[in-house]
């Protein structure tokens, strides 16, 4: 069986989508799937085509995520004559990876991680016109006609429902975990008050709220630790960011860091006393699964689907706030938690969760 994966980015690229196409690529190869990823060339230093734990990935060399949409076609039209099913991800990748799909006739699946609507044009850092075109691009998405869609969670299976996509042609898939990485990795409880912030470089993960917040903590706490753990990706939104923390006088206080390997993230995670999810939206949020299962306390947005993934130690934030976020973060100071059992979201439930349904519309696609 042959899988096609059309992604806008891919390892190394640090975000959750990343992570979970990364996993899922690997553990496919391994069952002997043949598994191709056409996905952009975001830096310069990378190879055009090489081969990753059996993974082919061909990279595409346009400016900008943007330009993916058009300069991908191509080579998703050559990749694609022999493959069984493609697979394809929000957002640029997602209309080339339709088109190719409709020509060649493949069954073409989308893993939708969440759906923004008007949040779109209450997020900050992104300039009005950026608004207006992924929103556009979001609704156009959603008014096309795809095989068969993932949503990473019942949060965004429902936003799919309330946007008029048939839920016979949904399907729920948690992005999973190896949770044999986090069996003997301990808390490592700081001796100084940690709080950490990891993650994508993106509009929506509530950067805007952390840092004031964090300021305001600083004052009342002048010995606590503020880790935050970003890459330098986008630099357009990375630049904006240094500035933000250097206004507010955070810049000789926090410890910044980028480009971990997942070694160095989980011991950054592992000496923190919370780690801070103060997000817009949440289609699943890979950080919050991790931080549960390494029994660290979260303070968390309450927002897209953290209800659903944030459990074990945990605080919730009354608003999306500044005020409310340094709120919290007081609270977490005094260990003022909240309590969930430790849940669980299997990388192996995840796979074969994802051959199943491949199988299920390959199966479909030749009867038709």
């Amino acid at each position: 069986m042959s899988i096609l994966f059309v992604l806008e980015h891919f390892h190394p690229y640090i975000g959750g989508a990343e992570n979970l196409f990364r996993q899922l690529t690997k553990e496919l190869a391994n069952k002997g799937f043949k598994v191709t990823v056409i996905t952009s060339k975001h830096h310069k230093s990378l190879a055009s085509i090489e081969q990753i734990d059996n993974v082919s990935i061909c990279r595409v060399n346009c400016f900008n995520r943007y330009f993916f949409t058009l300069m991908s076609l191509p080579k998703i039209f050559k990749e694609s004559r022999h493959c069984d099913l493609i697979h394809t991800t929000t957002y640029t990748a997602a209309l080339p990876a339709w088109i190719i799909g409709c020509i060649r006739k493949k069954p073409t699946v989308l893993t939708f991680h969440e759906v923004w609507g008007d949040l779109w044009f209450s997020l900050p850092f992104a300039k009005k016109w950026s608004k207006n075109l992924f929103y556009w691009f979001e609704q156009m998405l959603l008014r096309i006609s795809f095989d068969h869609y993932i949503a990473v969670s019942n949060y965004t299976r429902n936003c799919l429902i309330r946007h008029h996509i048939p839920s016979h042609k949904i399907s729920r898939i948690y992005n999973g975990l190896s949770y044999e990485e986090f069996s003997e990795a301990k808390p490592n409880v700081p001796t100084h008050f940690t709080f950490t912030f990891m993650g994508r470089l993106g509009i929506s993960k509530g950067i805007d709220l952390l840092l004031p917040a964090a300021a305001i903590f600083k004052k009342k706490y002048p010995d606590s630790i503020f880790q935050f753990i970003i890459p330098k990706q986008p630099s357009s939104l990375f630049k904006i960011v240094q500035k933000r923390i250097k206004s507010l006088d955070l810049d000789n206080w926090m410890k910044i860091k980028h480009e971990l390997t997942k070694d160095e993230l989980l011991e950054a995670m592992r000496r923190s006393s919370v780690i801070v999810i103060p997000s817009y939206s949440e289609g699943f949020c890979f950080v919050a699964a991790e931080a549960s299962a390494l029994r660290i306390p979260i303070i968390s947005s309450r927002m897209g689907s953290l209800p659903e993934v944030v459990s074990g130690s945990f605080i919730e934030m009354k608003s999306l706030s500044i005020e409310a976020l340094a709120e919290a973060l007081i609270s977490a100071k005094k260990k003022d938690w909240k309590q969930l059992p430790v849940k669980h979201f299997l990388l192996s439930e995840t796979i074969k969760q994802h051959m199943n349904l491949y199988q299920k519309l390959i199966k479909q696609n030749t009867i038709k």
